[in-house]
């Protein structure tokens, strides 16, 4: 799965694989064809264009307010700057949950016309139905539990879920959602234990993000990762220091702007 030249696209297929094999594999988000580019060509198999955008593209401060026509075309632009990654779209906040067929409807426009590879969703038992519909029309479905952020206003904010008796019904879920169609579910800031539970009693992969070490996956949010968020998650580890570069860079090439000493003849045309 990571870092293989399959020269194809990597299919549903192959993650059940992975599972069946033990192989453990990354997700990262991706809302551009560059750093799409770059994260498919450094073997990563799976892109997901989250809802998360709202916060890290357009700058609000949760899920809710991104819409269908928002995420289309960064759904898009990843799947032109990609050649072997799966590409999952986020359904976002009231595009599915009316109906199946809103679902349905909503799933199938990011097929069509952002050429999305499969969809994500997120709830438990209550989206059954729509799972059920999107499998039955040949739409692949990653599922999502734990903490939901669309939810976030019925949680009372960004807290830890599954702890006690909330587990049980996480695991109930878990199990429905799989025996729906689903072909993954996320995991969001669950306890350890119980992550490892539901991987080890699940037919399909588990994608942990602050979820412990035991799910077949794990995702971040690539701003997460490269240190361009000022207050990440517990969860979150930081891989790179890319908003500092990213300071040291514009001041240089400002201070040289403003003491003329950019441009040179090198960088001007005869």
């Amino acid at each position: 799965m990571y870092g293989g030249r399959s020269g194809r696209r990597i299919t549903v297929r192959d993650i059940a694989a992975a599972k069946e094999r033990g192989e453990k594999w990354p997700m990262v988000t991706a809302y551009d064809a560059m750093t799409a580019r770059v994260f498919d060509e450094a073997g990563i198999p799976v892109l997901l264009v989250g809802d998360s955008a709202a916060m890290v593209v357009y700058g609000h401060d949760s899920t809710l307010p991104v819409s269908v026509d928002d995420l289309m075309p960064l759904t898009a632009a990843v799947v032109r700057g990609s050649s072997r990654a799966l590409v999952v779209a986020d359904l976002p906040f009231g595009s599915y949950q009316a109906s199946p067929r809103q679902a349905l409807e909503t799933a199938v426009r990011f097929m069509k016309e952002a050429g999305a590879h499969a969809v994500k969703l997120e709830g438990g038992r209550r989206v059954l139905p729509q799972v059920e519909a999107l499998v039955a029309a040949g739409i692949p479905v990653m599922a999502h539990l734990g903490l939901t952020p669309q939810s976030v206003n019925a949680f009372g904010g960004y807290r830890v879920q599954g702890r006690g008796q909330s587990g049980d019904e996480l695991m109930a879920d878990a199990k429905d959602l799989a025996a729906a169609g689903a072909f993954s579910v996320v995991l969001e800031c669950v306890p350890a234990d119980l992550a490892e539970r539901v991987t080890a009693s699940l037919p399909i992969p588990t994608i942990g993000i602050g979820a412990g070490p035991a799910t077949d996956a794990q995702v971040l949010v690539w701003q997460d990762l490269m240190g361009l968020t000022a207050h990440p998650a517990r969860f979150v580890k930081k891989y790179s220091d890319l908003a500092g570069e990213m300071d040291r860079a514009v001041r240089a090439f400002a201070d040289e702007v403003t003491s003329g000493a950019f441009p040179t003849a090198e960088h001007s045309y005869r």
